[in-house]
């Protein structure tokens, strides 16, 4: 045998020596734990900080609220625009509103419905019985749509704090109306508008220079 082949351990040394040094790594889930630690702090801070600032937010539109104070209307209005009923009708209807108190109004113009009152209409009228009433009538349709006029202005004038509302105007304006039946028949078509005030007592002189 030869003096290469005859140490048998010669080639174990070499290889130990050849081997790198191994690095001590840290333990890999720590280093995971750490990061996820972080990311939740910093996820918690901009939650805090979003919440802070929509706090800031709602606070400055209470404070813009409160600032804008309701402005007070005297008049409430209600306009309807191109109402299917007549405009002679509407015209009469207007003029047994006007000067009435809403509420006043409404149950005047149920009577009419029901029939047991009726509208003073000048023209071709039979008679009704009423005061100072020569001709009447009772139109159902145009008084249910008044209804809801006077129902809306109503709401109106709760709206704006106006107590004890009287009609102070009431107007009906012919409208463009259309055809109908192939151009045959003209349909009815009225513009109406309503218009309350607040009611002024009067107090009696007498009491005054008392």
């Amino acid at each position: 045998m030869t003096e290469k082949n005859y140490n048998p351990n010669q080639k174990e040394k070499n290889s130990m020596k050849k081997q790198p040094k191994t690095k001590i790594i840290e333990n890999p889930i720590k280093t995971e734990n750490k990061a996820e630690t972080e990311n939740k702090k910093e996820d918690t801070t901009k939650e805090k900080t979003q919440v802070v600032e929509e706090k800031k937010t709602k606070e400055d539109k209470k404070e813009i609220k409160k600032q804008v104070k309701k402005i007070k209307k005297e008049e409430v209005y209600v306009n309807a625009k191109s109402v299917p009923i007549s405009t002679k009708y509407a015209v009469n209807l207007c003029k047994f509103v006007k000067g009435k108190r809403i509420g006043d109004a409404i149950r005047d113009l149920e009577q009419v419905v029901l029939l047991k009152k009726a509208v003073p209409m000048k023209g071709e009228y039979s008679h009704k019985k009423g005061k100072g009433m020569s001709g009447g009538a009772y139109p159902q349709k145009a008084a249910k749509h008044f209804i809801i006029l006077l129902k809306s202005l109503a709401g109106n004038a709760n709206n704006h704090e106006i107590i004890e509302p009287i009609i102070v105007e009431a107007r009906a304006n012919w409208a463009p109306a259309p055809r109908g039946r192939f151009g045959r028949v003209r349909r009815k078509r009225t513009h109406i508008t309503l218009k309350a005030v607040e009611m002024k007592i009067k107090e009696n002189k007498k009491e005054n220079k008392k």
